[in-house]
């Protein structure tokens, strides 16, 4: 079976498909993040290129990151393991980059995979897709821009839902949220893709950096009364678990002083919860129910 691998392919439209692949289930990993970043670097340099299509193969997007890298981390302390390339590939290279990217959604975005779709500048998804940010079922809070993008594109009250709750939404409820812009049928997914991509950058489509938005974020003072209720009712339902907080705190660091704080902060604190002995203890649950 093929490892982890990321290819592109440049059509004589101009636009880049760069596909990531990591059977059976496309959940992220290292060699992934490290392949996304060479082949955008290239795709940004080539003369031949005018927009960039993200998507996943064998009908799936992207996972969250594969358990068993946290279990390294866990086992060695190690934070390194994990890439730190929020600010540097994400923002940087991705959403900052001269040639807009557009995500191809199928099967599932998840975790990682669904921040990664966030720093596209729009996303096209099949039906029942399945979108979410699942990362405080694990201990640690979204560490690629999920706390920062997710409130900016479907608002605050109902990232916090998805993020505390750690259970998905489907496409259909995310082309009616602001999440996605399209759902087209699996057949045609590239092509409308591609479309839009080359819309954008020709200037027939509007080019949306997720991170910039405020326009759903709605005044301050009531995200953050709406935050201080959630923050207290996380303290009830669950006191053992620092991730919430930390969740909650980290998207108000945002709303306050800006998308690009609230990126510092969320590594900053995620760097502290990966190691907690509740990602521990929840990371050893999962994989043991796996392996079950």
């Amino acid at each position: 079976m093929a490892g982890a691998q990321v290819s592109m392919e440049v059509g004589n439209d101009g636009v880049a498909i760069i596909t990531l692949s990591n059977p059976p289930v496309n959940d992220l990993d290292v060699p992934l993040i490290w392949g996304l970043k060479e082949k955008y670097e290239e795709a940004m340099k080539r003369n031949d290129v005018k927009a960039i299509v993200m998507t996943g193969d064998n009908g799936k997007f992207l996972g969250g990151f594969d358990n068993r890298v946290f279990e390294r981390v866990h086992k060695t302390g190690d934070l390194s393991i994990l890439p730190n390339v929020s600010i540097e590939l994400l923002v940087n290279v991705i959403e900052d980059g001269p040639k807009p990217s557009v995500a191809a959604i199928q099967g599932h975005a998840i975790g990682g995979g669904l921040e990664l779709a966030m720093v596209c500048h729009a996303r096209i998804s099949t039906p029942k897709a399945q979108l979410g940010l699942h990362e405080l079922s694990i201990g640690v809070i979204p560490g690629f821009g999920g706390t920062q993008r997710l409130p900016r594109l479907v608002g605050v009250e109902k990232a916090v839902e998805m993020m505390l709750s750690s259970k998905p939404i489907t496409s259909e409820e995310g082309l009616e949220l602001g999440l996605i812009d399209a759902i087209v049928p699996s057949q045609e997914l590239l092509n409308i893709a591609r479309l839009r991509a080359l819309d954008i950058a020709e200037g027939r489509k509007p080019l949306v950096r997720s991170l910039h938005m405020t326009n759903k974020l709605g005044p301050i003072s009531e995200s953050r009364e709406f935050l201080n209720i959630a923050k207290q009712n996380a303290k009830k339902t669950a006191p053992n678990m620092p991730q919430h907080q930390a969740c909650l705190d980290t998207i108000e660091e945002g709303l306050v002083h800006g998308g690009y704080a609230g990126l510092l902060k969320e590594g900053e604190v995620d760097s502290v919860l990966v190691l907690s002995d509740v990602s521990k203890r929840l990371v050893q649950n999962i994989l043991a129910q796996r392996s079950t």
